[in-house]
């Protein structure tokens, strides 16, 4: 098979994905959260199509991810999925709805995909309890991307967004939460702001996908907020972060010359009026 892909492909499966990384293939990941970004996402392509809660910030304009609740998930993820054909559609759980219980988490996991259609959800954290949620869910039906690292619904009790696992007891204790992850049954772990010489390590270590953001690029695949790589989000300037367009510029442009064209008379003229 072709490491080309056009976007009228058939849509990504989960076992694509583990074939994906058998063949050395990198994975593309993007976020999205409406329904025209989602179509745009996909149409360019992108494997793995995530409705992030990192749209408490950059929609929402909230400080972290924290306030988003279940119903702001779904919300977007209905949006999302109207629009995605081809990619694999994941969905973020979003803070207090699967720590309390597998049993809450099942309920919240399910919730989620009956109602946005989606085909898995991601879950923050690589413990011996987190990882007895996800083993919950895997025994539903129900697939599970990992993410460890710098996990932002930890943000506080990490003590800011910082690198993880520059020391021997956390690099340890990460690559113990990715084989953790792995044997409860997680298809995929995004590996996020990890040493990149660690993060290849646990990729090397794993049968399972990795997706890095901040992690190198021994990794299986990326992944970037959407806003933050077309330049929408410009004062959000990370040292992992690249910018493949600059899109709050051209908005700024586009937006000024509608307000001059509107003040000055010119819009609307006879080409966009009725007779």
């Amino acid at each position: 098979m072709s490491s080309q892909r056009s976007a009228g492909e058939r849509r990504v499966t989960i076992r694509e994905l583990l074939e994906m990384k058998r063949r050395g293939e990198k994975i593309v990941s993007l976020t999205a959260y409406d329904f025209l970004f989602g179509r745009l996402v996909d149409q360019g392509g992108v494997d793995v199509v995530l409705v992030g809660d990192s749209l408490g910030q950059v929609f929402a304009g909230l400080d972290s991810t924290i306030p988003v609740t279940l119903d702001d998930m779904i919300y977007h993820a209905r949006a999302v999925r109207r629009a995605v054909k081809r990619g694999l559609l994941v969905i973020d759980m979003p803070f207090l709805t699967f720590q309390i219980s597998p049993e809450e988490t099942l309920r919240n996991a399910g919730r989620v995909l009956k109602e946005s259609g989606a085909e898995a959800v991601k879950l923050e954290g690589g413990d011996e309890e987190s990882t007895r949620h996800v083993g919950a869910l895997i025994r539903a039906g129900i697939p599970v991307m990992g993410h460890i690292g710098l996990t932002p619904q930890s943000v506080h009790a990490l003590g800011g967004y910082r690198v993880q696992g520059r020391d021997d007891v956390q690099a340890a204790r990460l690559r113990d939460d990715a084989r953790r992850l792995q044997d409860a049954g997680a298809f995929a772990i995004v590996l996020e702001l990890l040493p990149s010489a660690l993060a290849g390590e646990i990729t090397a270590a794993l049968e399972i996908p990795t997706i890095g953001i901040g992690a190198g690029a021994a990794v299986d695949g990326q992944v970037l907020v959407l806003p933050d790589m077309l330049g929408l989000n410009d004062t959000f300037r990370p040292k992992f972060l690249r910018q493949f367009a600059g899109l709050a510029d051209q908005a700024r442009t586009g937006i000024a010359e509608f307000v001059r064209a509107v003040r000055a008379g010119e819009y609307p003229d006879a080409d966009h009026s009725f007779e």
